[in-house]
């Protein structure tokens, strides 16, 4: 076994076997059946209950499918699948009269392969996950019908869009040199920025209807705070989510002078008008403190960080020969760096974790200051309770895993103190 490969599997065992203990570690916790007294005056008996239940159905079925996910990786590392769907595209291309010389060709359709495969093997695991955990638990509100219509739009859409970027990322690489990594990462930018301007307008709408915000109190209450603090608003929108799940949401999005606010019908149905102006508080507090451009330089400098590095890899001919390659196809070797990058995007992962609950945090402290602090508490229950979020969270666990902090202590950070 080359060098390389080894060195993927034992990391990727390594955080598999760490992540699951970890699993564990909540499992034991959610197997408490007692409200642990930080939340005894926030939730009730059955609420709590409700909650456990879920999160135990969760917890046992992500024993399972992280088991096969991690046996599934395993093998197609160690039976080299890669090289496996290599040649198999180049066989596929050589019916429509293209040879190895058209690598970006061959690329494409291995990329093709690659995610159906993909997505083909995932599906058990989708379908028990909405059809099974999330329908028992009062959450699903998908038909069969709705669900694969929405994986037929999905594998569509993957192909209308990750074809073209393949095959510009490939043609890119291939035609700016050795200072390539500079100019994918231009790309990918601007790439980035079509995609989150296209994608609310054009691109959601294929999946969910959008309506505009009656002229009501709420609508009233909203513009007013948003004129109270100079934001930028311009439509106000009302989702159709109860057409797939229960789960209750809101966000805003938008460049410049030109924000929308998006409300989840199950919001509205759930909240009182203060509510959801105090959980509309909590995301304009991310506004507020440019948590999202925050967020998206720090990803620009992992992704040229990334671009940079694997221009030190993309010759390597030990890398491709590792997993079973006698060619170097620009699109594989990335894949390979990828699985050889993985430790530092754990790392990455878990720092990213770790700011986004401050991020949090600040963005409940600004809800707090708009006056909303009583409000919050009662909107963060609702929607906790709501969504049978985790109520008695490992704290190794939450510290891996949880972007957003745990219930009693966003509360208490907002100054209500449980006992």
């Amino acid at each position: 076994m080359g060098s390389y490969k080894s060195y993927v599997l034992t990391f990727s065992w390594a955080v598999y076997l760490f992540e699951t203990y970890l699993s564990y570690r909540q499992h034991c916790k959610l197997q408490e059946p007692r409200r642990p007294k930080a939340i005894e005056d926030i939730v009730t008996e059955e609420e709590f209950e409700k909650a456990r239940q879920y999160g135990l159905d969760k917890s046992r079925f992500g024993f399972i499918s992280g088991a096969w996910s991690q046996f599934e990786n395993t093998m197609l590392i160690q039976y080299e699948f890669l090289a496996w769907a290599w040649g198999v595209s180049g066989s596929l291309i050589g019916y429509f009269g293209y040879g190895s010389e058209y690598e970006i060709v061959q690329s494409v359709f291995f990329f093709v392969i690659i995610s159906l495969i993909g997505s083909i093997t995932s599906i058990p695991f989708s379908l028990y996950s909405t059809f099974v955990i999330e329908q028992r638990h009062g959450f699903n509100k998908q038909t069969y019908k709705l669900f694969f219509e929405d994986m037929l739009k999905g594998y569509l859409l993957g192909g209308a869009i990750g074809i073209p970027l393949v095959s510009a990322f490939l043609w890119i690489i291939k035609s700016t040199g050795e200072q390539f990594y500079f100019y994918i990462w231009v790309f990918m930018l601007m790439f980035q920025i079509l995609m989150v301007t296209i994608y609310p307008t054009y691109i959601q709408p294929l999946f969910n209807t959008f309506t505009p915000l009656p002229e009501n109190e709420l609508r009233k209450d909203i513009e007013a705070l948003a004129k109270r603090i100079e934001f930028p608003l311009t439509q106000l929108y009302v989702i159709d989510g109860s057409k797939r799940s229960s789960h209750s949401n809101a966000y805003f999005y938008g460049f410049f002078k030109n924000k929308r606010i998006v409300l989840f019908d199950t919001l509205l149905e759930d909240s009182t008008n203060p509510e959801i102006c105090a959980v509309l508080g909590h995301e304009l507090g991310h506004w507020k403190f440019n948590h999202v451009f925050k967020l998206f330089g720090i990803s620009q400098v992992h992704l040229f960080t990334l671009f940079y590095m694997f221009s030190k890899f993309i010759s390597s001919q030990t890398l491709y020969q590792d997993f079973g390659f006698n060619v170097t196809p620009t699109l594989v070797g990335f894949m390979l760096f990828s699985y050889i990058f993985s430790p530092v995007e754990s790392l990455l992962g878990f720092f990213m974790n770790v700011l986004s609950r401050k991020h949090e945090f600040q963005a409940d402290s600004y809800a707090e200051k708009l006056g909303y602090a009583e409000q919050l508490k009662s909107g963060l229950i609702k929607l906790h309770t709501k969504n049978k979020g985790n109520m008695n969270p490992d704290s190794w666990y939450s510290t891996y895993h949880y972007s957003h902090p745990p219930l009693v202590e966003r509360l208490n950070a907002i100054g209500i103190k449980q006992e």
